[in-house]
Order: structure tokens, then sequence, then C-alpha cells
């Protein structure tokens, strides 16, 4: 965690300490947005998921990933501002090369994009994403894989994949990037978040080829219900369901996944997803 800074609040004036937060990049080092102190903040009145992401340069590797952009709610009057941060400057010869196709693949590499609705394309992955990933050879549950309780369908080799890389979760946006980077782990690819009306309510959707997923960061376990919608989306998408928590699940809701086939998986504060019923753990052992 980087030292905090003072942001000072547009609305009344209070200066709010903020530290910024640190992301592993796929080369593992980390990387931090450079905040434009000199600018002011700007207030947050409305929400446009283009613009809640920030594209930020590795200092060891040169990639260009996509992050939330840095927010501060104010302790006194409670408004939220956006932070500036200083754009990625790329030399005049590098703007139609690295510069531009990195930025582009980073996008879908290490955060959610949202996109206009669309109709779910039938294939599966797009192309060996896996290069890109982080290092290791061992998945979230060890080297022995997940089968704790059934593990991989018979028949089924559990699949090999590079070690899960977590981004620590300190807001509700930080687990909604997590479940995504774990999605894309698993081997969903161009997973985003639906262009669509919102509803009231703190569940985010996201959508990959063959997935349909919903994120609760909520305090309050899961219940039947959120069950139960996740898999009438799933029903509505023609593709598998998926649900992540914080907080976990009520045993009403852990039965009714099993009767439907649901992987749940709860996130700590780590951000390191854990499945906790026999779907998720089949899932994690033969991926996408």
């Amino acid at each position: 965690m980087a030292e905090a800074v003072p942001v000072r609040c547009p609305s009344c004036r209070r200066e709010n300490g903020y530290s910024v937060p640190v992301y592993p990049c796929a080369c593992g080092s980390p990387v931090a947005p450079p905040l434009d102190l000199a600018a002011p903040p700007v207030p947050l009145t409305h929400r446009n998921w283009s613009e809640a992401w920030v594209t930020v340069r590795c200092g060891a590797c040169g990639r260009e990933s996509e992050w939330p952009h840095p927010e501060v709610g104010c302790g006194s009057c409670g408004m939220v501002v956006r932070v500036p941060v200083h754009p990625v400057e790329r030399p005049a010869g590098d703007a139609a090369g690295r510069g531009g196709g990195a930025a582009a693949g980073a996008g879908a590499r290490d955060g959610v994009r949202r996109e206009p609705a669309r109709a779910e394309p039938g294939g599966g992955a797009d192309g060996p994403e896996g290069a890109d990933g982080p290092e290791g050879s061992e998945g979230p549950d060890g080297p022995d894989g997940p089968g704790s309780r059934t593990g991989p369908a018979a028949g089924r080799p559990a699949v090999s994949r590079p070690a899960f890389r977590p981004v620590t979760i300190r807001t509700a946006r930080d687990a909604v990037v997590t479940a995504a980077l774990y999605l894309r782990w698993l081997g969903f690819q161009d997973v985003r978040q639906p262009d669509q009306v919102p509803i009231p309510s703190a569940v985010v959707d996201l959508r990959a080829p063959g997935v349909v997923a919903q994120v609760d960061p909520t305090t309050a376990p899961a219940g039947l219900r959120a069950v139960e919608c996740v898999w009438l989306n799933g029903l509505t998408a023609s593709a598998p369901s998926v649900y992540f928590s914080l907080a976990g699940y009520t045993e009403e809701a852990r039965g009714r996944a099993d009767d439907l086939g649901i992987p749940l998986f709860v996130m700590d504060l780590t951000g390191m997803p854990q499945p906790v019923n026999d779907p998720a753990d089949r899932l994690v052992g033969m991926g996408a």
C-alpha cells in the first residue's frame, strides 16, 4: 500500500487521506495508478462503466492494463470524488504498434470491459491467453487440485493452469474485478458486464461466452432467491451459471445450488475465491 496523500473534497473542503491501491501486473510486479494531485478531484454524480477504469503501464515490463479509477469518499459530507490520473504517455512511433495493441488487449486481460448488449457467440476461448497469465503451476487449492469432495468428472483430466494471482478486496468494485479475473483464469474469455438498465441491487452481473455469473459484494450471506435468480439468468442465456459471494451462503441457498448444479464460490478479503460445493469443485478441476 502506497503512502496516503491528501485529497480535498470540493464540497466541504475537508482533506481526506487516500492510499493508492497497488495491483499485480501479469509479470508479477506491482503497479499503481499515477495520481495527478495538481488537478482538482471530480465529483462523482453518476457512474459510467467505461470511465470507471484507467490504463496503467507497468514500469517493469511495459504492459498496459486497465484497473479501477481511484475514488475517495469524503468522511465529512459523504461526497465521492474521482482522483485525476496522469494518462499513459506513448512515443510517437509506438502509438500504432505496441501501445495500441497492448492497451486494447489489456482491458480484456486484466479487468472487466463493458460493451453494448449483443448476442453471445457460440464459441469458447478466443486464443491462448495462458501465455500472458501469471507464472506458476498450482491452482488455488494446491498441487492436488480441488477434488476434496468429488473433483473432476470421471474421464475428464484436471486442467493444468498457472496459479491464480488474487487482488486484495477493499471495495465492492474490487470484488467484481476479482470475480472477472477468476473467470478468465478458469478459461472464460471476453468477461464483461452487460450494458443494461441497472436494477436497485448490489449484485453485479458478469457475462462471457459460455457462462453467466453474479457477484454479491455485500456483507449478508446470499440466499435462496439469489441462487434461483442466477440460475434463471443462465437458462435465459443458455449458459451455465456461477455465483460469487463475499459473505457466503445460507444453508437453503447451498442446498438449492447443489440441486441445480450451480457452482458457488466465496471470496475472502485477500481476493482468493474458494469453491464451496461440488459443482464449483468440478468447474475448477475441468475449467471452462
